[in-house]
């Protein structure tokens, strides 16, 4: 995935109990200088779902290399990092996470992330709130919250039969016609928004080898929880944002959820126009109301 990075970044390798994990950061010009490794990191962590990959972020974290360390990973399962054969859960990724954060921050992490990503982010923010600074969190759900499954929309009895599952993935991940059309009706509010390289790049990660087993368990919904029942416990200082238009987790759930916690949830900003992925439909907007906090 290393060809979809802006210039100026390379990528790294760390190594987690699931294998190795690489993750983009600041590695030549312009960014890259004496100082770079004494910045303050900020970690961006993209969502799930069939040719998810660092590149989700990659139009925004460049507008923050001069101020911040930047840490952009493809997870485990998905780019360019490991992808081993197993059953994931949730547990798989909030012990990589926290492995990720520990080997390469030296002080508590600012994190960005999306959907159920974020949310997975807050539960370990829950656990671990020494790892973390703060939390600028995109659409985050659990799929499942207050018990209304917003993710699955496959029949588990087809997803899990054999031989039909990798054909279910052939056909709806690395096919690039199927990849487009995912992005353009479920993903993005506007369909022109979505680039060539936006489908390559979905469609690099997706075709990486054993890359179904992570998405297969994400279609599932292995990975899935109820938000509603962790999110009052976060103490980490929290910003929302949501996609208007964003399909699966609609602006009502997410204003339902930040109401459930204002202490932590100190903002809420609606993006008009966009749907679930505003960093990638509309990477300037988001960056703007970033830079409001980072």
């Amino acid at each position: 995935m290393l060809q979809f990075q802006p210039p100026g970044f390379g990528h790294k390798v760390i190594n987690t109990s699931l294998g190795k994990m690489v993750y983009y950061t600041q590695t030549a010009a312009p960014w890259l200088n004496d100082h770079t490794e004494d910045l303050p990191p900020l970690l961006f962590l993209h969502n799930f779902g069939g040719g998810a990959s660092a590149y989700e972020w990659s139009k925004v974290y460049p507008a923050f290399a001069p101020t911040h360390r930047i840490l952009a990973p493809d997870l485990i399962g998905w780019g360019d990092s490991a992808h081993p054969v197993r059953d994931y859960q949730i547990p798989d990724y909030l012990t990589a996470i926290a492995q990720l954060i520990s080997q390469t921050c030296h002080q508590p992490v600012t994190v960005v992330a999306s959907s159920l990503t974020a949310a997975l982010t807050i539960r370990l923010a829950i656990q671990q709130p020494d790892l973390f600074h703060s939390l600028y969190l995109v659409c985050p759900s659990g799929f499942d919250d207050f018990g209304q499954g917003a993710g699955r929309r496959l029949p588990l009895p087809i997803i899990n039969t054999p031989l039909l599952d990798n054909i279910i993935y052939a056909l709806g991940a690395e096919n690039e016609i199927a990849v487009r059309n995912f992005l353009q009706s479920f993903l993005f509010a506007h369909p022109e928004r979505v680039s060539q390289e936006m489908v390559d790049a979905y469609l690099n990660s997706a075709q990486q080898p054993n890359a179904k087993f992570a998405a297969l368990a994400f279609l599932r919904g292995d990975l899935y929880f109820d938000l509603s029942l962790y999110i009052q416990q976060l103490k980490t200082p929290t910003v929302f944002f949501w996609g208007e238009k964003a399909q699966f987790t609609s602006i009502l759930l997410g204003r339902r959820l930040a109401s459930l916690n204002i202490n932590a949830v100190r903002e809420f900003h609606a993006i008009a126009d966009a749907g679930v992925l505003p960093h990638l439909e509309i990477p300037e907007v988001l960056i703007g109301l970033l830079r409001l906090y980072i």
